[in-house]
């Protein structure tokens, strides 16, 4: 069973092509135009071991904003299409990731229902030229797309790299953990309603 998606999302404000493979090594080839969203993204498909292609074309001479939100949106509709009808996946992850003296936890249920507990207390606004608002912006974007239930919290950090990193590569590891089809209950869905 191929657990591929490739999803093309063209606006007035952005142009984006994603491209994944949930049952992958973490190969990844992406060019954003954001170079921390770049790096953010590497997280995910090394950790995640997910293969990912994001090339994204934005109103970048404006700012971030609709690059970042744009391509949250587009990952969580490939992941939705790869996931399919999510018969044999194990359908919950969590994942605790430290970076020196930052700590993050991020816990993922593929509910089908749209939901964002996002607890970060960022030690300053910019990481380089990247506004650290916009790591909500990319979350909400990919969790109304994916319908999943996400909660992440940095525990601890005093370096706002550090912490934004420990949250994307604990989103990629939770992934992966949710994502993994389970060998005792192939074909079947985990949910007691039948559906999810």
């Amino acid at each position: 069973m191929q657990r591929t998606a490739q999803v093309t999302r063209n606006t007035n404000e952005t142009k984006i092509r994603v491209a994944i493979n949930l049952d992958g090594t973490g190969q990844q080839k992406l060019n954003t135009g954001v170079p921390f969203l770049d790096h953010m993204l590497d997280q995910i498909a090394r950790h995640g071991l997910i293969d990912l292609e994001v090339e994204a074309d934005g109103d970048l001479h404006i700012d971030a904003h609709h690059t970042v939100e744009d391509v949250g949106i587009t990952l969580g509709q490939a992941f939705a299409k790869a996931i399919g009808d999510k018969k044999g996946i194990r359908r919950y992850g969590h994942s605790y990731v430290p970076l020196d003296e930052a700590l993050s936890r991020v816990v993922i249920d593929f509910s089908g229902r749209p939901g964002l507990e996002f607890h970060v207390n960022f030690k300053r606004s910019m990481i380089g030229a990247f506004d650290v608002d916009l790591t909500h912006e990319f979350f909400q974007g990919f969790v109304n797309h994916a319908l999943v239930s996400l909660h992440i919290d940095n525990l601890r950090g005093e370096n706002a790299h550090h912490q934004c990193e420990t949250i994307f590569k604990a989103f990629g590891r939770a992934l992966r953990m949710a994502s993994e089809l389970d060998d005792r209950a192939l074909g079947t869905i985990p949910s007691t309603k039948g559906s999810l």
